[in-house]
């Protein structure tokens, strides 16, 4: 018997979940339109993504209804819908994981709710007010310490100040 391709005929919500963001890619696009990249030139300069894979991606999370395109100023961006922003624990805790079970150079993105100012902690919550803020009430800025893979691309160096989440990036 052959090896499936993929997991829709597969009982299991964890199974079907990964149709839609599992493969490679998806969840750093993702990550990337939480910090307000909008355009897929942006999306691919930063990612370092061909042409071809990141259209395949887009069309699949439009298609899911993970991302909404739209046109602005007569450009198409790429914007989470309500399903994409409830991807966002997910997103926050697998790059908490990453940053304590990953061996790496590459320091921390820090987040910190918008309301009080304060961090938030590894589950998301904000010790200073007890509030678990969605993406749209935090701010993203670089944590402490030399980052020796520092990116150049516009992307990176808009990301180099605060900047809180889903708001379309200045690049």
């Amino acid at each position: 018997m052959a090896l499936g391709t993929g997991y829709d005929q597969q009982g299991c919500y964890l199974a079907r979940a990964l149709e839609v963001v599992g493969e490679r890619w998806t969840l750093l696009i993702l990550r990337d339109c939480f910090y307000g990249v909008r355009r897929f030139t942006d999306l691919r300069d930063h990612l370092d993504i061909s042409r071809a894979v990141l259209t395949a991606r887009l069309d699949r999370l439009v298609a899911d209804g993970v991302l909404t395109r739209e046109l602005v100023d007569g450009h198409p961006e790429y914007v989470l819908t309500e399903a994409g922003r409830d991807l966002w624990p997910v997103v926050f805790s697998l790059s908490k994981w990453g940053e304590q079970h990953v061996v790496g150079r590459h320091p921390a993105r820090v987040f910190s709710h918008a309301d009080c100012g304060t961090d938030i902690d590894a589950l998301g919550r904000c010790p200073g007010c007890g509030t678990v803020p969605g993406p749209e009430d935090l701010v993203v800025r670089p944590g402490a310490g030399d980052n020796p893979l520092r990116r150049d691309d516009r992307v990176a160096r808009a990301l180099e100040q605060p900047h809180r989440l889903l708001t379309p990036l200045a690049v």
